[in-house]
């Protein structure tokens, strides 16, 4: 009787055994299959099961949460969606995350290990960290400023700060608002499929995922390019250019809109808007050192984020001549974003210096210490100063006495650069409106603000597109904001 006991109990503790061992292999072994298994709804349970933490702009939260009393519990809510979207993107239960809700998930919900008190302590407990919020560098003013501007134009607006690299603005029309794809009922469904179905594309993110020919607005860098390289000195100096300008070892005559560009200094030239002599001047420099002007000035950089990606800038370094001609006046392969642009115009308004724009001034936790902050900026001399001090001089002139008169605010020192894009086939499309810009206020040491705002001008006549009159109203509308903040 003892034997089969024994026997028994053997049996019973190799049972014992084979339970465990199964346990070990189902919650270590195959957990991550498990967990990756669609059909496994408590990963989206637990993530929801808590509120998301904020984005706030001027210090005010832009974002919420909902308590829905679901499974999935807390559903994200927005203030002012479509003002905000291009900064925020947007948090779904069905759909993901894109932008700042995407870059910087981790903290808001909760799932960024720095937000536990102490290591290994969610381990121990089972309970979620609490969500941290995500303070951006977004000034409220400016941003409905562009918004406004804008109106229902499709286009957008990035502005930021150039002693610091601060995004003051974000703006992308059409836009959307990104509460209606929060939770993931039929009426989300709907209007996702309406989203994507609408010709405007408003899920783009035009101010820092589409590119756009810049136009007359790169003749800043061509002008830097050529000041820097010596073939421009003197401002005043005939430039010895013809009109119209026979491309090199092409049959295409390049002609200008204007008059007065023949032989016309580089001021003139800059305040007209010449074609002629600034690809003329472009050719002259030649495509390495324009090239290297350009990337600079941060085109040809794929890893540009705010936290969230931003497009790559073009610039062609194996342009020949006749290209590089083009390439000098904003045409041919030359691409940008808005955010570039301003880019552009915030190294001129800071004596040539560039700073990697940044969107998030700090994260923190729920109780509101800092997690994270932006600290100092990288900063390299994209341009010479004695350059950029020549350029803001030339921007003033098209302000005060050329193409961008529409941006002029009373009191303040204002310079810009206006732009009309072709593009299409044949140049068939409508053109895009570009100005780009700085102001300083009356009482600043340094100018606060830089601007780019490009305006897709489909809706208006073809000669009535241009940078002058449908941009520079909007730039001084953002600059105005930020100079009375």
């Amino acid at each position: 009787m003892t034997r089969h006991i024994r026997h028994a109990a053997a049996f019973c503790a190799l049972l014992l055994l084979a339970l465990l061992v199964n346990a070990a292999r189902v919650q270590v072994v195959r957990a991550p299959e498990y967990d990756g298994n669609p059909a496994n709804r408590r990963p989206d349970i637990a993530r929801y099961q808590q509120p998301r933490g904020n984005i706030l702009a001027g210090g005010e939260p832009v974002t919420g949460s909902r308590d829905t009393g679901q499974h999935l519990r807390y559903e994200r809510t927005y203030r002012d969606g479509p003002l905000y979207a291009p900064v925020t993107g947007f948090a779904s239960q069905e759909y993901g995350t894109t932008l700042l809700e995407d870059a910087a998930d981790g903290v808001l919900s909760g799932a960024d290990p720095l937000l536990a008190p102490l290591p290994l302590w969610n381990d121990v407990t089972g309970a979620p960290n609490p969500a941290g919020d995500v303070v951006t560098t977004i000034l409220p003013a400016a941003q409905r400023a562009a918004y406004e501007g804008l109106g229902r134009r499709s286009g957008a607006v990035a502005a930021v700060e150039p002693a610091t690299g601060r995004v003051l603005a974000l703006v992308s029309t059409p836009s959307y608002d990104p509460g209606e794809l929060s939770g993931n009922g039929g009426s989300v469904l709907r209007s996702w499929r309406r989203l994507n179905g609408d010709p405007g594309r408003p899920l783009l993110n035009r101010a820092v995922r589409r590119t756009y020919p810049p136009g007359s607005t790169f003749k800043v860098v061509t002008a830097a390019a050529a000041l820097d390289a010596g073939v421009a000195e003197d401002l005043d100096a005939p430039t010895r250019s013809p009109g119209p300008y026979p491309l090199p070892g092409s049959r295409t005559r390049l002609t200008d809109e204007s008059g007065r560009c023949r032989n016309a200094s580089l001021r003139t030239a800059f305040e007209r808007s010449c074609n002629t002599v600034l690809a003329r001047l472009g050719v002259a420099v030649g495509a390495r050192r324009m090239t290297a002007t350009a990337e600079a000035l941060g085109f040809n950089d794929a890893g540009l984020a705010v936290p969230f990606p931003v497009a790559r800038s073009t610039f062609d370094p194996s342009a020949d001549p006749a290209q590089l001609a083009l390439s000098s006046i904003g045409q041919y392969n030359t691409r940008a974003t808005p955010l570039q642009m301003a880019m552009v115009a915030a190294a001129v308004a800071d004596r040539g210096r560039l700073r990697t724009p940044y969107l998030v001034e700090r994260t923190t936790r729920a109780g509101g210490s800092v997690l994270s902050a932006a600290g100092a900026r990288p900063v390299r001399q994209a341009v010479r100063p004695g350059t950029a001090a020549k350029l803001k001089e030339l921007m003033r002139d098209v302000v005060e006495h050329g193409t961008g008169a529409g941006a002029a605010i009373p009191g303040a020192v204002v310079g810009g650069k206006t732009g009309t894009a072709e593009h299409g086939v044949g140049n068939s499309g409508a053109p895009y409106a570009w100005f780009v810009s700085f102001a300083q206020g009356a009482r600043d040491l340094e100018p606060r603000v830089a601007v780019a705002v490009v305006v897709e001008g489909a809706a208006a006549d073809r000669g009535e597109i241009t940078g002058g009159g449908l941009a520079a109203p909007v730039a001084r509308a953002v600059m105005e904001a930020v100079l009375a903040s």
